[in-house]
């Protein structure tokens, strides 16, 4: 009955879900649950939640029967700027904070089968961004007004996973994908010339898809169970195009969630000290919406700011231009006593964001490349637990460079970011 219960809790949760998750790796948050965030993200190799699952499907038969449910307080501070162009009322620099802070759910249910076998279901956001600046005149051109745009994502994961033996396990999760997006005061941008589908870029309201992949991944357990080591390959996620807005993202609103893959290792120091680290990796640009560059060359004249076959939403139409992302994870943690679990975390990442096109960016600010954690968990008499974390990602700037075409007048759009959060979560075993 209280199994039931606890599975009924999680459906409940990937129904009302999603809710807004926001970009801190990219678009990607920096961890999944409430330990992983209290080590700066680190959980490939490491199994302690059924939040576990959403960082490797390997890692939920070792956790055996739990339920976990938390949420996330997200803080984030951007700013942006446009210097050095000539045009009326173009320059600016104002913050996008109107909107947040951000609450940020999860939960996760995991049972298990037999010993060697276990089913769960993990809900977590994914990823996400929110600017909502007072005015961009570039952007919103006569209509004016308030410009930004706010995308949620989350993913719903049931997972199967299998114990080969008592040092190594497998696990396949379903990647089932959802967000919601709107957009607003880009009407400079809602004309022939600069979309293929005007009427459809901005303004629209909330758009909403749904999408799916696969997850797989594998645990493995050396030295007499004091190394751990994982691996977790994440496909990019399909998602159904967003109508309303064809006309902005590329391939007449195709905005799928980028492939990402890694590797963990977790290492027992001494009977008390748990160091992990993470590497993984975000392909971005194989999503066209989020990598394809703005390509302008020296002949848009005229305010045209897209090169022939690359307006907003034609099949290779112009996006953020993100690269690639690896981003490095480094865990601690500390058995104080049997009750009290400390932990601390830092992480780096690549910027995914270059120079050139810090000018689209204005509305997706995603330049942050360093984290520091802590957290920790408190035992509970009945087999339960609570766990809290606190991040900061400290402040990073990217400044433009050759970033607003000669066609629009030239000058630089600058981009400014930094970040707290805190997290509290309650977990069972039963």
């Amino acid at each position: 009955m209280i199994k039931n219960r606890l599975l009924a809790a999680s459906v409940f949760a990937a129904i009302i879900v999603p809710t807004s998750a926001m970009a801190t790796n990219g678009m990607f948050m920096m961890g999944n649950g409430t330990k992983a965030n209290g080590r700066a993200g680190v959980g490939i190799a490491i199994a302690d939640s059924a939040i576990s699952g959403a960082d490797n499907p390997a890692a939920m038969v070792r956790v055996g029967n739990r339920f976990d449910m938390g949420i996330q307080i997200f803080d984030p501070d951007r700013t942006g700027e446009i210097v050095g162009n000539p045009g009326p009322g173009v320059d600016f620099k104002d913050t996008a904070n109107t909107d947040g802070p951000f609450y940020i759910p999860e939960m996760g249910f995991n049972y298990m089968l037999s010993d060697d076998m276990s089913v769960g279901l993990t809900v977590v956001g994914t990823g996400g961004m929110n600017t909502n600046y007072d005015s961009i005149p570039f952007f919103s051109g006569a209509a004016g007004g308030t410009t930004g745009i706010n995308l949620e994502q989350v993913r719903i994961l049931p997972t199967l996973s299998y114990k080969i033996n008592e040092q190594h396990s497998v696990g396949v999760s379903l990647q089932v994908a959802y967000q919601q997006f709107k957009a607003w005061g880009l009407d400079g941008f809602d004309n022939p010339a600069m979309s293929s589908a005007p009427n459809r870029v901005t303004g629209k309201g909330r758009d909403d898809s749904w999408g799916f992949g696969l997850s797989v991944g594998w645990q493995g357990s050396f030295m007499d169970d004091r190394l751990t080591v994982g691996l977790v390959y994440n496909s990019k996620i399909d998602m159904d195009e967003l109508d309303d807005y064809k006309g902005l993202f590329a391939e007449q609103g195709d905005l799928d969630i980028a492939e990402n893959y890694g590797i963990g290792i977790a290492f027992k120091a001494t009977d008390q000290l748990l160091v992990s680290f993470d590497v993984q990796q975000i392909n971005y640009s194989d999503v066209d919406s989020i990598g394809n560059p703005i390509q302008s060359g020296p002949n848009n004249t005229g305010g045209n700011l897209f090169s022939p076959g690359t307006r907003l939403g034609d099949n290779n139409g112009s996006g953020f231009g993100w690269d690639d992302m690896t981003v490095y994870k480094l865990g601690a943690e500390y058995q104080w006593n049997k009750d009290l679990t400390l932990r601390a975390g830092y992480s780096y990442a690549d910027q995914p964001i270059d120079k050139d096109q810090t000018m689209f960016n204005l509305l997706a600010p995603a330049v942050i490349e360093e984290h520091a954690t802590i957290g920790m968990t408190y035992t509970l008499p009945n087999e339960s637990e609570i766990s809290m974390f606190y991040m900061h990602a400290f402040e990073q700037d990217v400044k433009g460079r050759n970033s607003i075409p000669t066609g629009f007048g030239g000058g630089e759009a600058n981009l400014k970011m930094k970040q707290d959060a805190w997290g509290i979560a309650y977990g069972w075993n039963f």
